[in-house]
C-alpha cells in the first residue's frame, strides 16, 4: 500500500499501523486520516492478519489530534461545521484486537482513537487528555461519547470540561491504561501483549469483541439473547477452530488455530 503519511508493516499475523508525522507530533490532516482509512479497511479485509499495533513516530506524541493549520483553511474549515457529512471511524467496524502503543502525548483527536483501541499500553512520559474546549472546539469524534464509558463519569467530566492532560501514571490509576512501561519497552510490551492475544483462537476474538461493541449498551438479558445472530458469533460456531480447542486439550497438545 502505498502510503505517505501512514507506514504499514506486517509481520505474521500482526499488522504495525504507524503515524508518521513526526514534524508537527502525528497531528492528523485529511491526505493522512485518508491513509489511514484505507489502512484500517486492509486491516479488517485481511483475514491473515488477527491483531494490529497502532503508534505513533518518534518519542514526542503518539498523536496531537487535528492539525490546527489546516483546519483555519477555508474548505476545511467549512467542512468541519458541517458534522452531519462525516463519516463513522473505520475502527468502530473492526473486529479484530488493536493495541494503541502510545509514545508521547496522545490528545484530542489523538486519544479518541486511542479510546477505539481494545488495549492501550502507554510510554512512561505519555501525557492524555481532551483540550478541544481551550480552543473553543468539541471532542466529538469519539471523546464525548467514549470516555464516559471507559472510566467513571466523574473522571471522564474532569478531564473534558478542564481541558487538562493526565500523566501516564495517573492514566494508568484511572482505568485509562492497561500497562505504564518505559519508552525503550514500549513496543516490547506492546509485542508481548500481541504475542498473548495470538495464543487465542482468532475468531474466539472477533466473536466476542463483536458481541461486547454491538451489546455494551443493552440490558443484560438483550444482549444474551441476541448472541447467536451476530456474524462474528456464527462463523466461530461452524469454524474449525471451534472443534480444535476442545479437541488440543483433550490430546493435551497447544490448538492450531487457522482462523477459519
Amino acid at each position: 500500500m502505498n502510503s505517505q503519511y501512514v507506514l504499514y508493516e506486517k509481520q505474521g499475523h500482526i499488522a504495525y499501523v504507524t503515524l508518521n508525522r513526526p514534524e508537527v507530533m502525528n497531528a492528523i490532516h485529511p491526505p493522512a486520516l485518508e491513509e489511514l482509512n484505507d489502512i484500517w479497511a486492509d486491516y479488517i479485509a485481511d483475514d491473515d492478519l488477527w491483531v494490529a499495533i497502532f503508534t505513533g513516530a518518534g518519542e514526542r506524541a503518539f498523536c496531537v489530534g487535528a492539525d490546527l493549520k489546516h483546519r483555519v483553511e477555508k474548505q476545511y474549515e467549512q467542512e468541519l461545521r458541517q458534522p452531519g457529512r462525516r463519516k463513522g471511524h473505520v475502527l468502530d467496524e473492526c473486529g479484530k484486537p488493536v493495541i494503541a502503543a502510545v509514545n508521547g502525548y496522545a490528545v484530542g483527536g489523538g486519544l479518541e482513537m486511542a479510546l477505539r483501541c481494545d488495549i492501550i499500553i502507554a510510554a512512561d512520559h505519555a501525557q492524555f487528555g481532551l483540550p478541544e474546549a481551550r480552543r473553543g472546539l468539541l471532542p466529538d469524534t469519539g471523546g464525548v461519547t467514549k470516555l464516559p464509558r471507559r472510566i467513571p463519569y466523574h473522571l471522564a467530566m474532569g478531564l473534558i470540561l478542564t481541558g487538562k492532560l493526565v500523566s501516564a501514571a495517573e492514566a494508568y490509576r484511572i482505568g485509562l491504561v492497561n500497562e505504564v512501561v518505559p519508552m525503550s519497552e514500549l513496543m516490547a510490551a506492546s509485542e508481548r501483549w500481541a504475542t498473548e492475544i495470538l495464543e487465542c483462537a482468532p475468531l474466539s476474538l472477533r466473536a466476542a469483541k463483536q458481541f461486547i461493541m454491538r451489546t455494551g449498551d443493552l440490558p443484560v438479558e438483550v444482549a444474551a439473547s441476541s448472541m447467536e445472530s451476530l456474524d462474528a458469533v456464527r462463523r466461530l460456531r461452524d469454524s474449525e477452530d471451534y472443534v480444535e480447542g476442545p479437541r488440543a486439550f483433550a490430546e493435551k497438545r497447544k490448538p492450531v488455530w487457522k482462523g477459519r
